[in-house]
């Protein structure tokens, strides 16, 4: 019993190394001491290599691609799914019924955490519990791989050819989408979820109050400097006119559930040096470099120690979430924000609420720093998201699961997955209903995306969302639009900086021999330089002090081999498209 409970403790905590969110508080493990990848060797339920190849006694009798119901006998799917804040509940969603309803799949849900789902996923993938479907977790490359070796994950591949019509059109429409979840050995353990929205795509904008420009006389800052000066009048120019120093000039916050749009550091780094909001990874000259070793990602921090020392830095930064920028942002009576990065206004205010606040905080262009660097975070392959929709090898049923998997892509599928149901969330155009482009529109939006309701799965489920028929296609019936404004000002202030796509670091699949590696060295490396970061920017970490000794620390945690372990992939892909 002894020995048992040991075993199930290990691979708990190689589990742990895999899926754990990055800690904020605690300072990070020296490579040495961080815990163990999975080996080879790890236990796990029986499977084939692919999915496709797999035959079950108690595996239902599948309709051919296109006939509906997908299975004529219902069966039961148990699907783990991260928590989703704007759903009231998956098991009496009307996005739910209709899919059920249409495919003759039950769901048993199992609804993490939104805080802390990636704990609860490591504990049934270390327990040997797992559910048929893992959707919208967000699995890396890398822990596709390990698992996917060990045949816990299982691939696509062989199903997708036989079942997957819809997922064979998208590859053909956009072949980098294949590319982007294609393992090697032609391995695909997890059909991707696609936003092909451009204003998504320049997602770290910097959100300012207008109003309280308008008061002060200000106009919108154009160097850090003048950011600077900004805040500073934000702070003791009682902008909101009620004579209490309530004004919060600069807030950002933190996420739960992967790379925050909120993160206080990447629209001011950007001002210093290139910073993508998750790896803090460039490519220069075809090789792969981090950045928070560079001089300039400390003359970055010691900026936004600046601002945090003159009290124009909100600390909460490092601990608010979406819903307390929310509160900030959309605070009773009078408002209490200056600038708050975010993804859209429905980040941190109630898109067409009351207050008309989404109106109010204005996207302003990134600030040119000391050195004259400016650049906006662009997300080049960020329409082509992996890791949301993954089968475990306790799945009965994989050629109808890849059906409802299928079946989710469908144009009709997306509108009451994203919004809600027909009539009451969204409705066919009408004759005469123009889209964003000027051409027929496709559908009319009735109620506007945001609200907590439980018609839709929020944009959660698999997404084939395109740029033309996604979102020019919706009716524009009122002004402002806000699609088309998200995708004018971004256009206008954001477009002009991005940087060159040979730049940015491209999805990567890593050998399994090296995935286990890059676990533990990833782990290792992110979360040190996170908690250092924080540290810097709140003055706990003197940084003329101590950086050299953060630099240091790094190279002994062998960021250098970190660094070998991506070049080597990516080379290897530029070698596979030739």
């Amino acid at each position: 019993m002894k020995k048992t409970a040991m075993t199930l403790i290990s691979a708990m905590l190689a589990a742990s190394l895999l899926l754990s969110a990055c800690s904020k508080d605690a300072s990070a493990p020296t490579a040495s001491q961080a815990p163990s990848a999975p080996s080879s060797t790890t236990p796990s339920a029986p499977a084939s290599a692919d999915a496709g190849k797999k035959e079950s006694a108690n595996a239902a009798k599948v309709n051919p691609p296109g006939k509906f119901p997908i299975v004529n006998d219902k069966i039961t799917l148990k699907v783990f799914i991260a928590g989703n804040a704007l759903v009231e509940n998956f098991d009496t969603n009307g996005y739910t019924k209709w899919l059920e309803d249409k495919t003759n799949i039950h769901v048993k849900w199992i609804v993490a955490d939104v805080k802390n789902y990636k704990d609860q996923l490591n504990l049934a993938l270390a327990s040997g519990d797992l559910p048929d479907v893992i959707m919208n977790a967000g699995v890396s490359p890398e822990q596709q791989m390990i698992y996917g070796d060990q045949g816990t994950f299982v691939s696509f591949t062989d199903l997708i050819d036989k079942y997957g019509d819809l997922t064979k059109k998208i590859f053909q429409e956009m072949p980098e989408a294949r590319d982007a979840v294609t393992a090697p050995g032609n391995k695909i353990y997890s059909l991707p979820y696609i936003n092909d929205c451009y204003h998504c795509s320049l997602d770290y904008k910097m959100y300012v109050f207008k109003p309280w420009l308008d008061k002060l006389g200000l106009k919108e800052p154009t160097t850090t400097e003048e950011f600077y000066e900004m805040l500073k009048a934000f702070k003791e120019k009682d902008p909101n006119g009620n004579g209490k120093a309530d004004e919060i000039p600069l807030v950002g916050g933190i996420s739960a559930s992967g790379p925050s749009k909120s993160a206080i550091d990447v629209f001011l780094m950007n001002s210093f040096i290139y910073d993508d909001g998750d790896k803090r990874m460039l490519v220069k000259d075809g090789k792969i470099d981090v950045v928070y070793n560079k001089p300039e990602w400390k003359e970055g921090l010691k900026y936004l120690n600046r601002l945090y020392k003159d009290g124009l830095l909100s600390k909460e930064s490092f601990t608010l979430d979406k819903d307390g920028l929310k509160k900030i942002a959309e605070n009773p009576d009078i408002a209490i924000g200056g600038a708050i990065p975010a993804h859209s206004p429905s980040d941190i205010t109630i898109v067409e609420g009351k207050s008309n606040r989404w109106l109010d905080y204005q996207p302003i262009a990134p600030v040119k720093g000391p050195s004259g660097y400016q650049k906006s975070t662009w997300l080049a392959y960020d329409k082509i998201r992996g890791g949301h929709f993954i089968m475990t090898s306790a799945n009965k049923y994989p050629e109808a699961t890849m059906r409802w998997a299928d079946a989710m892509y469908d144009f009709e599928a997306n509108l009451y997955s994203n919004f809600g149901v027909k009539g009451s969330s969204w409705e066919p155009a009408k004759q005469g209903d123009l889209g964003r482009d000027g051409n027929p529109a496709t559908y009319r939006l009735l109620i506007p995306f945001g609200r907590v309701q439980n018609e839709s799965w929020a944009q959660f489920g698999l997404n084939y969302r395109t740029d033309k028929d996604w979102y020019a296609g919706q009716a524009v019936l009122k002004q402002p639009d806000k699609e088309k404004m998200y995708y004018d000002i971004t256009k206008k202030n954001y477009e002009p900086y991005k940087p060159k796509l040979e730049e940015v670091v491209p999805p990567l699949f890593f050998p399994t021999s090296e995935s286990q590696q890059l676990a533990e060295l990833d782990k290792t490396i992110n979360d040190y330089f996170k908690s250092m970061t924080a540290r810097f920017i709140i003055g706990d970490a003197d940084i003329e002090k101590e950086w050299n000794n953060y630099v240091g620390t790094l190279e002994k945690m062998n960021l250098k081999r970190y660094l070998e372990i991506y070049q080597k992939a990516l080379d290897a892909k530029k070698t596979v498209k030739k």
